[in-house]
């Protein structure tokens, strides 16, 4: 694919280009940050958030230091997925 200026608008993309560019935005990793953040992946209160990253069911999503909280959404919602069950 050829550069892309950043100024052109898209519908002077061609199909291919427009693919491209969109596979390259998808591929980047979206994170949520902190309990808030955790609560607004699940669509719960920020006790339930808090209930589910003390279960350990998303401790390979999330990376944290001191009370700094990083969540990799795609992974959370994988893991979530597979052990939802044993939050009961």
């Amino acid at each position: 694919m050829k550069n892309i200026d950043l100024k052109t608008p898209i519908w002077q993309l061609t199909v291919e280009e427009f693919l491209e560019v969109s596979k390259k935005i998808n591929a980047e990793k979206k994170y949520e940050y902190g309990l808030k953040g955790l609560a607004k992946i699940f669509g719960c209160s920020l006790s339930k958030a808090s209930e589910i990253k003390s279960s350990g069911v998303l401790k390979d999503a999330i990376i944290q230091n001191g009370q700094i909280i990083i969540i990799d959404i795609e992974k959370a919602l994988q893991l979530f997925g597979k052990d939802a069950g044993k939050l009961s």
